[in-house]
């Protein structure tokens, strides 16, 4: 009997996901619950198990085509493989769901109340920003009236603004194709990497960045996880790294210094009440950053314990979108491919990021004698609309406070 496979919501404010690969072809069989395809959202990318015994017979979305949930992307026979006629697959990037066709347009369309209550994604609400275009007069065609990406983009090639742009020269004049010399390969971006370049040139707008750098003591860090690497991983089953001892100072500078925990919202300034850590994590195909939710709540093995799981399920495409989402504050770790520091971009919504440098031994002088020490740079990354210098450098004091004299038992 055949099978419908639909792109699922990967979460209460995702509308529409990209199938980035199949992991299966055309005349494959698959078992209930084997990863089938894989997808890009907004918030996270994922593998989708297939949801029943069978075999794929049709596959109605070609890799790098947006999709709205609930759209039929394949179809499974679940027993001759030859599976009853599945609906045309649609050639254009965003395919709608037969249930949502658009209706006419009206010839005034009303507005309505407040931009809050017009049903689109965040993404769709910064491309109506980028193109001056007025959400309440946009039909959209998602499920229950959802205003979707390619409604913007169709009702931007139709003319319509809601806004107007600065005003273009009287000749406008096409921009010239780039023409490359030498040997060249040209590859468009993958959906992850369009969308980590797409928050990164967003978030350069949004914050004002500053960023300060501190020398940090590790040597008492050291030779806790060098006294104790050993029995850690025995009774725990995981890894002594040195990043659950720079969360847990990150986390008590921030309950001393709730202002590098906020976001900015308008004049307003919200002030988080929980302490999300954000924690960024290198992929070989692109960079996402999964969340230690009320990190103040947790012990340093809770810490260990969440990170260390987080990090592996990331590289396995198994977070959940819940996951990567209400960060209050990021950590990142150029460190571990051997910089000495860095000057990361804010991680919206946040104010600031804590950069984690190399841990090195260098001479230092102590008491005007020299002596080998474990040295590590810290970067703090702050939105100067809320935070100034001065609350900036006592924020990476009481982190600096907290490595240097680190007291708390790892066991």
């Amino acid at each position: 009997m055949p099978t419908n496979v639909i792109m699922p919501q990967m979460g209460e404010s995702i509308f529409e996901g990209t199938v980035t690969k199949w992991l299966k072809k055309v005349g494959d069989r698959v078992q209930r619950d084997e990863p089938l395809f894989e997808i890009s959202t907004d918030k996270v990318d994922a593998e989708i198990p297939s949801p029943s015994e069978g075999v794929l017979t049709t596959v109605l979305v070609k890799e790098g085509q947006t999709v709205q949930i609930n759209t039929v992307v394949a179809v499974l026979d679940g027993e001759s493989g030859a599976a009853a006629a599945p609906p045309a697959p649609v050639a254009a990037a965003t395919v709608v769901p037969a249930a949502a066709a658009k209706p006419p347009a009206p010839s005034a369309p009303a507005a309505p109340e407040s931009d809050e209550k017009i049903r689109s994604s965040p993404l769709v609400r910064k491309l109506a920003e980028e193109h001056h275009v007025d959400l309440r007069l946009v039909t959209g065609t998602g499920s229950g009236g959802r205003i979707s990406k390619q409604d913007i983009l169709d009702y931007v090639a139709k003319g319509g603004a809601a806004k107007a742009a600065p005003a273009p020269s009287p000749i406008p004049q096409p921009p010239s194709p780039v023409v490359w010399a030498g040997r060249v390969r040209v590859e468009p971006m993958s959906t992850m990497r369009a969308k980590i370049a797409d928050r990164m040139v967003l978030s350069r707008r949004t914050s004002a960045h500053v960023h300060t750098v501190y020398e940090v003591d590790m040597t008492n860090v050291v030779k806790t996880r060098e006294r104790f690497r050993g029995q850690f991983q025995e009774r725990y089953g995981i890894k002594l790294t040195y990043t659950p001892f720079f969360a847990r100072a990150a986390v008590q500078a921030l309950q001393a210094l709730p202002i590098a925990n906020a976001s900015v919202d308008g004049t307003n300034v919200v002030y988080h009440q929980d302490v999300n850590l954000g924690m960024a994590v290198a992929l070989d195909w692109g960079l996402i950053v999964p969340v230690v939710h009320n990190a103040e709540e947790k012990n340093f093995l809770g810490l260990a314990r969440t990170i260390t799981d987080l990090a592996e399920r990331a590289r396995t495409k198994k977070l959940k979108p819940e996951e990567v989402q209400n960060s209050t504050f990021t950590i990142t770790n150029p460190g571990v491919f051997g910089a000495k520091f860095g000057t990361p971009i804010i991680n919206q919504p946040n104010v600031a990021i804590l950069g984690i440098g190399n841990i090195y031994k260098a001479p230092v002088v102590i008491n005007d004698a020299i002596a080998i020490r474990t040295i590590c740079h810290l970067t703090l990354g702050y939105d100067h609309r809320i935070i100034d210098g001065a609350v900036a450098d006592e924020f990476l004091s009481h982190v600096k406070k907290v490595l240097e004299g680190w007291e708390e038992a790892v066991l």
